[in-house]
């Protein structure tokens, strides 16, 4: 008895308690921090997609209206033809890069050309003291005889279109647009960009100086100095032919920059690079967009680096008696690459023989072996500029005396062979 006595009077044990089961909660602060970084990460890419697509800079097509050339390719895919412009204003932030105060016009032309297979591309330069007819342009009348670039100082890009396929007869998807400041920044998001230079460009009258190195790596300002030089070497090299020789071997450089693993893999450079190339960036409405201008470039991952590239519409210079002496005119030649672009056939082997590719010329370092690793040289000071130095005046109307058709084939200051 006394023992039930006991257990009916003993005060009950304490109850041990459970541990507290905290899965359920960790799981639910996984998942909403999973949810918060989701959405902070897709307003970050939706807020970065917005912001490079507000750089954009957009004008319709439609202005040209339905009289345009006709599309003659009938096979499978889709050839393209992108108008690439440089817009040669000094006005806005980064442009003032030389005291000048520019027009507004546009001293470089390209006709980017992708097959539609995208195994091959052209980008074709129209020099810009080429003689043409210019169409009727908003707010201008059409005229003839007039030089090249003209066209964008009285009409703008819409206005270089309509004068491109009237005089060649080649129907225009999209175009380009990109300001001095735009291009340089695309220039140094990438770092730079290595480029053969086999002697230093001087041109003290217009404060141009890149230095000489294989490869020297230039940077915004000397790569502008670059493809801008006009007065360099002697007399008879100074000339748009061999400036446009100098545009094509940096974006052919530029080119192989950014295709390279360095360039493709890391974010920071894609990055900087997207943001870089659409600012200051003006396209068609139909090129507008991010998304568009990706989906070009992707499409351009398979065409090799000699499948790219870079030729110059066939020219020569009127004689001396001519009221456009100084001045090119397209040639018979001229005529056959157009229509072999509307075709979307290969360019024949007489006009590729001087033809650049975006592959490192074959004398260079890069060509031989050093590639882009070697040690680029760094940027020597410039020498000062001498106290007489040459009038802005007097250096256009110094022309060389051209008799012979205007070609790339002679050697031109600052390409290596």
């Amino acid at each position: 008895m006394s023992g039930a006595h006991s257990a009916a009077t003993d005060p009950p044990a304490p109850k041990r308690k459970g541990k507290v089961k905290r899965k359920h909660t960790v799981g639910r602060v996984v998942l909403a921090s999973s949810v918060v970084l989701a959405l902070v990460t897709a307003l970050g890419v939706v807020f970065f997609y917005r912001h490079l697509n507000g750089n954009i800079e957009t004008e319709s097509l439609s202005a040209l209206g339905d009289d345009r050339p006709e599309k003659i390719y009938r096979g499978n895919g889709e050839p393209l033809n992108i108008l690439v412009m440089g817009d040669d204003t000094r006005s806005g932030e980064g442009n003032e890069i030389d005291g000048e105060a520019g027009g507004g016009g546009s001293d470089t032309t390209i006709l980017v050309h992708l097959s539609a297979d995208r195994t091959r591309s052209y980008a074709i330069s129209i020099p810009r003291d080429s003689i043409i007819q210019r169409p009727d342009c908003e707010g201008s009348d059409a005229a003839s005889d007039v030089k090249w670039n003209t066209a964008f100082a009285v009409g703008g890009p819409l206005c270089t279109v309509a004068q491109l396929e009237e005089n060649a007869d080649v129907f225009v998807d999209h175009f380009v647009v990109v300001d001095f400041n735009g291009f340089g920044e695309m220039v140094d998001a990438v770092g730079g960009v290595p480029v053969c230079v086999p002697e230093d460009i001087k041109d003290p009258a217009h404060q141009i100086f890149v230095p000489a190195g294989d490869p020297s790596l230039l940077t915004g300002d000397e790569a502008l100095d670059y493809v801008r030089a006009r007065y360099v070497g002697e007399l008879a090299q100074q000339n748009d032919i061999s400036r446009i020789r100098r545009q094509q071997t940096f974006i052919a450089a530029l080119i192989r920059e950014v295709k390279s693993a360095g360039t493709l893999t890391r974010l920071d450079k894609v990055v900087r690079f997207l943001d870089a190339a659409t600012d200051s960036l003006k396209t068609d409405t139909g090129l507008g967009t991010v998304t568009r201008i990706g989906k070009i470039a992707m499409q351009l991952q398979n065409v090799g680096l000699d499948e790219i590239q870079f030729v110059t519409v066939p020219t020569e210079y009127y004689p001396r008696d001519s009221e456009h002496f100084g001045s090119v005119f397209w040639t018979e030649d001229a005529d056959t690459i157009w229509q072999l672009i509307n075709e979307d056939k290969p360019l024949p082997r007489s006009v590729l023989d001087t033809a650049i590719t975006a592959e490192p010329p074959a004398t260079s370092s890069e060509a031989q072996g050093g590639g882009a690793g070697e040690t680029p040289s760094e940027t020597p000071v410039p020498e000062e500029t001498p106290s007489e130095s040459p009038s802005e005046e007097a250096s256009p109307t110094e022309e060389p005396s051209p008799t012979e058709t205007a070609t790339t084939e002679d050697p031109v200051p600052g390409v290596c062979a």
